[in-house]
């Protein structure tokens, strides 16, 4: 779906183009800057980097337009760009809540709970940051959730870029996932992810700028992300908000393809807006649903793929919290988008992961994943000796053709009930929430890992342990 007009987004690109080579952005990196210098970009006192127009020209034509991401099961590769979409759980909440337990600090178990969950569902494309787990020491955290990330799931694991040496930690363990010795056969293939966050507006820090340079350099999807939230770190209007947006992704994915031309780089977008009576982050908004689309444009003018966000701002697993999720996913969905992060158990503005909240959320994946299946029209589909054969008034219950394919026939929910009142009054009279209880109890008390060979898994253990030993890395 568009939202504009071919003028407009050349407008809004040709805006972004000129605004970076006029005022630019603050890169807080020396090592950044360096780059940018070095290939006839200017920088000031104040670390504002001015780029030459060409440069983001070269740097649009460099980037892939369509990669593969690998994952330790080949079975689960899969393209990210073109005509794919990829469905990804929700990312770095430090809350969890539930029915039973209500609302907690994030822990270790509950990174690992949710990497469960997100292993059992087919829609579920890669791993994510589901969980930060607060119990675990900063320095640690990084080498905890990659081991559990890399022995739970057989996905494409994701990545903190939070500092060079916990980058650094973090590939030598997918390396022993992936059975690479070499830095050099570990860059010939995408096989991990990480997400950048711009500090919109207009500036790179440290942390994200390193994490540009190093995922580029070992030739690592780097998905670049501005929190533009319209009405704080962006304008209040949505085409201010998304020139921004531009302007900080095309930066991003400039600097990348100066470190390393090729290297795989995803267009982020994740503009919405913020509460103006409060502040605080609003999501399933009608102006996050036209960024999307808005979005869309964009990342194909540029040739890029792109991702979103499916997300709500709702403090509990109501009709707010579905219909927000729902509008920003499928708006995602609309839009063409290749990556759409957030898209279960994301809650209060990304404050908490919900375990009902993620059972409910993949029923709404798995049916967006039907849509995408296609209709077929054939002599067997078309049905025409099944309707001869009722004939006028009469009904299709008890047809050969019927009873062939009843039980695949129609998507079939395992959150949601169709049940009449009587029979869902005799059945309890659950609510939706309660039954998601039940499901996600279920798979965490039935899951069984994937298999890992006990060699790989002991020597990344004792990498992970050896490691925390030495104290681990800090962020930088």
């Amino acid at each position: 779906m568009r939202v504009l007009s071919d003028d407009q987004v050349a407008q809004i690109h040709e805006s972004a183009v000129r605004y970076l080579a006029d005022e630019g952005l603050k890169v807080l990196l020396d090592e950044a800057r360096d780059i940018f210098v070095a290939n006839g970009c200017s920088v000031d006192d104040e670390c504002i980097v001015r780029i030459d127009p060409d440069l983001i020209t070269q740097a649009l034509r460099d980037a892939p337009s369509v990669f593969e991401l690998h994952a330790p099961n080949p079975n689960r590769s899969f393209a990210v760009g073109g005509a794919s979409l990829a469905m990804l759980p929700v990312g770095g909440p430090p809350f969890v809540s539930d029915l039973r337990g209500g609302r907690r600090a994030g822990t270790m178990a509950d990174q690992e709970n949710f990497l469960r969950l997100t292993q059992h569902y087919d829609v579920m494309a890669a791993a994510a940051p589901c969980v930060e787990p607060d119990d675990v020491p900063i320095n640690h955290r990084h080498l905890r959730s990659g081991f559990a990330t890399l022995t739970i799931t057989d996905k494409s694991p994701f990545l903190f870029a939070r500092g060079r040496d916990r980058v650094r930690d973090s590939f030598d363990l997918v390396k022993l996932r992936y059975g690479i010795e070499s830095d050099e056969e570990f860059a010939e293939q995408p096989r991990c992810w990480t997400n950048i966050n711009t500090n919109s507006p207009r500036q790179l820090d440290i942390p994200m700028s390193l994490g540009i340079i190093d995922f580029a350099r070992m030739g690592q999807p780097n998905i670049m992300t501005p929190f533009t939230l319209a009405g704080a770190m962006a304008p209040v209007t949505l085409a201010g908000a998304l020139v921004l947006q531009h302007m900080e992704v095309l930066a991003a994915v400039t600097l990348a393809q100066l470190v390393r031309p090729g290297a795989p780089v995803l267009y982020g977008a994740f503009t919405s807006n913020v509460d103006m009576k409060s502040g605080s982050p609003s999501f399933g908004t009608p102006e996050a649903f036209k960024g999307a689309l808005a979005s869309g444009q964009l990342a194909r003018h540029v040739g890029l793929p792109w991702r979103s966000s499916g997300s709500s701002a709702s403090n509990a697993v109501d009709a707010q919290a579905g219909y927000e999720t729902m509008l920003n996913t499928y708006g995602a969905f609309l839009a063409g988008s290749n990556w759409i992060m957030h898209a279960a158990g994301w809650q209060e503005g990304g404050l908490s992961a919900n375990y009902e909240k993620f059972v409910i959320d993949i029923e709404m994946c798995k049916m967006i994943a039907e849509n995408c299946q296609p209709v077929v029209v054939d002599d067997e589909t078309l049905a025409l000796d099944a309707i001869t054969d009722v004939g006028p008034g009469g009904h299709f219950f008890g047809t050969q053709h019927t009873l062939d394919r009843f039980e695949t026939a129609f998507y079939q929910p395992a959150a949601f009930s169709r049940a009449n009142f009587e029979q869902w009054t005799e059945e309890g009279s659950q609510r939706t929430d309660e039954r998601a209880t039940q499901i996600w109890t279920g798979i965490l008390d039935d899951f069984e890992a994937p298999p890992i060979d006990d060699a790989i898994a002991q020597e990344m253990n004792e990498y992970v342990q050896r490691r925390i030993a030495e104290g681990g890395s800090a962020p930088d």
